[in-house]
């Protein structure tokens, strides 16, 4: 997928707005997906973005968060942390599968179908320019800040 353009795709936003791709032509795009609103993990990923978010906007970058828990459980994660970005409800997996980020996890010692932390970069044109997957949390926005002011 890398280099190839990233299929147009709608989810419903936080905001009462409705995400759809090809309405961001024109600017880079970081979309990282992530487990569950609200977890240790997921709070400290949304905390960093949001802290580097002014660098990102800086570089003419927006940024959008996806997991597939509901619209009112985003508008809460958003409004307690402070997310100056969107989230995205993923509730039936379209993006998650397109972004093939499903996959079979541990978790108390049994497995479980769930989002595998993974970030995406997509240039202005609509092109997938970078992909990280299994993403660790900690320095991880700061180092999508980086790859993105090093285009």
């Amino acid at each position: 997928m890398l280099n190839q353009p990233v299929p147009d795709f709608e989810l419903p936003s936080t905001g009462g707005k409705i995400f759809k791709l090809s309405d961001h032509l024109g600017k880079t795009l970081v979309i990282y997906f992530y487990p569950k609103d609200s977890t240790p993990g997921c709070t400290s990923q949304g905390q960093q973005f949001r802290d580097a978010y002014p660098e990102f906007t800086a570089a003419d970058t927006e940024i959008f968060g996806i997991s597939r828990d509901s619209l009112k459980s985003h508008e809460n994660f958003k409004a307690k942390f402070g997310f100056p970005f969107d989230l995205l409800s993923d509730t039936d997996e379209t993006a998650c599968n397109l972004f093939g980020v499903m996959k079979m996890k541990n978790m108390y010692g049994k497995q479980v179908r769930g989002i595998e932390r993974s970030t995406f970069v997509i240039d202005a044109n609509g092109q997938l320019m970078r992909e990280w997957r299994g993403v660790k949390v900690d320095g991880h926005a700061k180092e999508v800040l980086n790859f993105i002011q090093s285009l």
